[in-house]
């Protein structure tokens, strides 16, 4: 079956028998409405909205209970028992305005300590582990870390970076909460004082693997003003900027996400569905030379977009 380039932006290689069925002029209406849901729970969430448009039967089916509630995670319910938050009122949402709540809205979990989203295109689980749940050196100590309530912060309070040489910072999650054959990420999220100083000195390092075992490691820049200052010095020195550049490739930079905050990555992890035990992440900086202003949301665990 040939077709068009309109007709492969709206039909993935999971439709092609529903696609032959209309090629061959079968009145949808003559197969079991199961049959069809079987089909378009197989496929993506991005597939199951496309379906919507093809004609009045595809859109009912694809927006069907029996659909999405085979689109959320299995263990999604079981999760969102844990939420701080009381149940919402009876009458429930469709299980297809469920996903898409959890899509934009994540839920905080355990006490607060962490939160619960699914990434959109793949329907896979996102966690964020609040500041207070990671093991922060001297995070205790007022002389060094501070913690405070910071309104764009979807968590309780954040922990602000007072005055360091010393900059360790360690979380962990069970690796049995992340989505089967999924390849994640770590992300610190995090923001910077107009005083901070201390991290355009020397790049940290950040690690993300399975306890005990190899990790994958990132050579990262917590200095949001990094990339700022490159197109200064191009326009002064470009041999400089050269060298610099050379440099750089093997760092991760800062870059900003939809919600104002900043973020870098630690490093990345690929969940096969057969591992146990604790996802391990870190980042350290054990120079020493003193760094402030760094402020701290968590540590975002999530699905790597390729």
């Amino acid at each position: 079956i040939s077709l068009s380039p309109s007709e492969k932006s709206v039909f993935s290689v999971h439709f092609f028998f529903l696609y032959w069925v209309m090629a061959k002029s079968v009145d949808l209406d003559e197969l079991p409405e199961g049959c069809i849901e079987d089909i378009v729970s197989a496929t993506t969430p991005r597939d199951a909205c496309r379906l919507c448009s093809v004609s009045p039967f595809f859109r009912s089916v694809a927006q069907s209970d029996v659909v999405w509630e085979r689109l959320l995670p299995p263990d999604c319910l079981s999760i969102l028992s844990r939420s701080v938050d009381p149940p919402p009122p009876l009458p429930l949402p469709s299980k297809k305005d469920l996903y898409f709540s959890l899509c934009d809205q994540p839920v905080l979990i355990d006490q607060g300590r962490k939160s619960f989203s699914l990434d959109k295109e793949s329907g896979k689980k996102c966690f964020m582990i609040s500041a207070r749940e990671l093991s922060i050196v001297w995070g205790d100590t007022p002389m060094y870390w501070s913690w405070i309530c910071f309104p764009e912060s979807r968590f309780e309070d954040v922990a602000e970076l007072i005055d360091v040489c010393w900059l360790e910072i360690r979380g962990k999650i069970d690796v049995s909460m992340l989505s089967p054959s999924t390849l994640y990420t770590a992300n610190l999220v995090f923001k910077s004082t107009e005083e901070a100083y201390g991290f355009s000195i020397q790049a940290g390092k950040g690690a993300v693997g399975l306890a005990g075992g190899e990790k994958s490691a990132r050579k990262i820049v917590l200095d949001v003003k990094r990339r700022q200052g490159q197109s200064r010095r191009q326009r002064r020195n470009r041999n400089l900027v050269e060298s610099r550049r050379r440099r750089d490739d093997d760092l991760n930079f800062p870059r900003e996400r939809r919600d104002g905050w900043m973020e870098t990555e630690l490093g990345e992890f690929f969940r096969d569905g057969g591992q146990e035990g604790e996802l391990e992440m870190s980042v350290m900086d054990l120079s020493s030379h003193w760094k402030s202003g760094l402020i701290v949301q968590g540590i975002e665990i999530r699905p790597k977009r390729v």
